[in-house]
């Protein structure tokens, strides 16, 4: 089996919700995808999807990475899809970096791996773990009483019992107040986790983190550096867990937070896609830690995409993941079965090759 071509599809995405707000005042409302599809000689075709989400969040933005396909198309044809470590180190060799780029090629590798085998993809990955993976809502930023109403919306309507509250700015006991509120709203067995997304410099974070100590909260990527985030949390001296995301985009950089944090969060084309993600997934594992599975933003060929890199990860180890494929009224693809349940889960059909099988028009 041969890759003969290579199609490049972009999708808007407008949001549900009026904003998507973060750290530092950043915004959107419309997310821009690019959707890879590989045709190979054999009929099979494969895709794979990259959103990213806005061009402030990580260094990749949507144009750059339709450049960067554009770049990587013609070194694709011929190659065996099969291959899928021999068509990774291809693209490493003919384009430095550009992580993200790489991705829904990558994505779409395993797509047709699944479909040529007859395999669902977390089976591919690794294996099955569990008919269940929890999902959280990310929470906009904004007032306390707005996020409170927020998570009491998404809790009645989708089920969601994990959160992730968008904080960061400069104003750190607004954002220890909107911790204190939307905890208070809470009910037992409900997890919180609050996303700096890098925005504090280490003597707010250390504030906030002493400020909410006496909470049941995460602390995620609360400065921009790891050794920032190892700074804040010894010196906070807060007892809470930490987890770190955007400087985590590496087994390097796995292996060198020690004592930064508790648990990771690895985004699929962060990384440069589900051969790399597996890679610091069974290194996360082996580390004893706990992960947030998921992706910058996507529709519905990266949200199967995470399902099945959730599925295959031991569950102590999977904290939840995200089904972005529900922020937008946008199908692009066409799925076997509903990925969500009312349970606030997320399940990955295992009765068919691949739940990214086709898709519509773009």
């Amino acid at each position: 089996m041969r890759i003969s071509n290579v199609n490049i599809y972009r999708a808007d995405l407008p949001l549900l919700d009026e904003s998507y707000n973060w750290s530092d005042g950043k915004s959107v409302r419309v997310l821009d995808a690019t959707v890879v599809e590989l045709v190979t000689d054999s009929g099979i075709r494969g895709y794979g999807e990259c959103c990213p989400l806005g061009p402030n969040y990580l260094p990749s933005y949507a144009n750059g990475l339709r450049t960067g396909l554009a770049e990587l198309r013609p070194t694709l044809i011929g190659l065996d899809p099969l291959d899928i470590e021999v068509v990774n180190r291809q693209m490493d060799y003919n384009l430095k970096g550009h992580p993200y780029v790489k991705s829904p090629v990558d994505m779409a590798l395993w797509d047709i791996l699944g479909k040529f085998t007859g395999l669902p993809v977390c089976t591919l990955l690794g294996g099955r773990f569990g008919d269940y993976v929890p999902l959280y809502r990310p929470i906009s930023q904004g007032s306390p009483e707005e996020m409170v109403e927020r998570v009491r919306h998404y809790r009645a309507t989708r089920g969601y019992r994990r959160f992730q509250l968008k904080v960061g700015g400069s104003d750190e006991m607004l954002d220890a107040a909107r911790i204190r509120a939307v905890r208070s709203a809470l009910t037992d067995g409900e997890l919180l986790v609050a996303d700096a997304n890098t925005g504090w410099l280490p003597h707010q974070a250390v504030r906030v983190c002493q400020s909410v100590s006496d909470l049941d909260v995460y602390i995620e990527q609360p400065c921009a550096t790891m050794d920032q985030c190892r700074q804040v949390r010894e010196a906070s001296a807060c007892g809470l867990p930490f987890i770190l995301d955007e400087s985590i985009d590496s087994l390097d950089s796995l292996l060198s937070m020690r004592g930064a944090a508790d648990c990771i969060n690895i985004k699929i084309s962060k990384v440069g896609g589900l051969t790399k993600a597996r890679q610091m997934r069974d290194l996360a594992v082996h580390l004893g830690l706990a992960m947030v599975l998921e992706d910058c933003w996507g529709s519905d060929f990266a949200t199967a995409a995470i399902a099945h890199l959730a599925h295959s990860t031991p569950e102590k180890h999977r904290l939840m993941s995200a089904d972005f494929n529900t922020y937008h009224p946008v199908r692009t693809g066409h799925l076997a079965k509903p990925l969500t349940n009312d349970r606030g889960g997320m399940v990955a059909p295992g009765d068919r090759a691949s739940v990214w099988s086709r898709t519509l028009p773009l």
